[in-house]
């Protein structure tokens, strides 16, 4: 019972955080993604043991580029593209017996992965150069609900296993609870958010629940290869910044691309 109030504690103070930034000025919500950045890079590097600095100077680089002075969509659409290549192979690595073992590997992952992925949370709110608050915080919904629900319909109902070599606690049972639930919660923002048509909700749900599952077991195979439980423990109950943020940021450039393709065909 304390473990779980500790949770709940903690995730409420990182949801009053998260919405705070949003809801103060699109500068705030880029700075506190930049210093998300910074954490999740420092607690991947402790997991694949990747020495020295140079991958947060390249991040604050890159960060700063594409935030501040790039605004040319082909360089933009070379970084999604960068980033889901990287994603993709990081998929090969969670079905694989393959070990991260360079450490140019470890830089190029750590930059694309978790830089790419922090870069394009950032951007999915600028839309028609306006900051649109609710298109993010749907976005965010949909992870917190696919998560949460997952966790309870697996824990109340779950019994075969997802991909027990990596993940022991995650259920099948529970996957399909959590995708259920996300896209109810999707079919109700339409009604309220109509910046994303009511079918693109709902497609855009289907993308983030399938991406950000993944970005999950990869994080779980990243840990079970440092043979720990967590990536840090900065939130008290819930282990470190990319145990939190890990679907999120694998998430981010698959849906930045959906949003992208919504935008074409329309």
């Amino acid at each position: 019972m304390r473990e779980l109030f500790r949770r709940l504690i903690t995730g409420v103070v990182f949801v009053i955080l998260l919405l705070s930034a949003i809801f103060l000025s699109s500068d705030a919500f880029d700075f506190l993604f930049m210093v998300f950045g910074l954490a999740c890079l420092y607690e991947y590097k402790r997991l694949v043991h990747l020495r020295g600095y140079h991958v947060f100077l390249a991040y604050l680089g890159m960060w700063w580029m594409f935030i501040y002075l790039i605004n040319d969509a082909v360089l933009i659409n070379i970084l999604m593209f960068l980033s889901i290549i990287v994603n993709i192979w990081l998929i090969h690595f969670l079905f694989s017996r393959k070990k991260i073992y360079r450490t140019f590997e470890k830089f190029i992952i750590g930059l694309f992965y978790i830089g790419g992925g922090c870069i394009f949370l950032t951007m999915i709110p600028y839309k028609d150069d306006d900051f649109a608050k609710f298109l993010i915080m749907g976005i965010f919904i949909l992870i917190w609900v696919n998560d949460s629900f997952a966790y309870v319909v697996g824990k109340t109902l779950g019994r075969t296993k997802l991909y027990s070599k990596v993940s022991p606690k995650k259920t099948v049972e529970g996957t399909i609870g959590g995708f259920v639930f996300t896209m109810i919660a999707a079919y109700i923002m339409a009604k309220y958010e109509p910046i994303v048509e009511p079918t693109q909700w709902l497609i855009l749900a289907v993308v983030i629940v399938a991406s950000g599952n993944i970005g999950d077991l990869v994080q779980s195979k990243l840990k079970r290869e440092a043979g720990v439980k967590d990536s840090g423990a900065i939130l008290p109950g819930h282990g470190g910044m990319l145990d939190r943020l890990d679907s999120l940021i694998f998430a981010a450039p698959f849906a930045y691309l959906t949003l992208n393709i919504f935008t074409y065909v329309s």
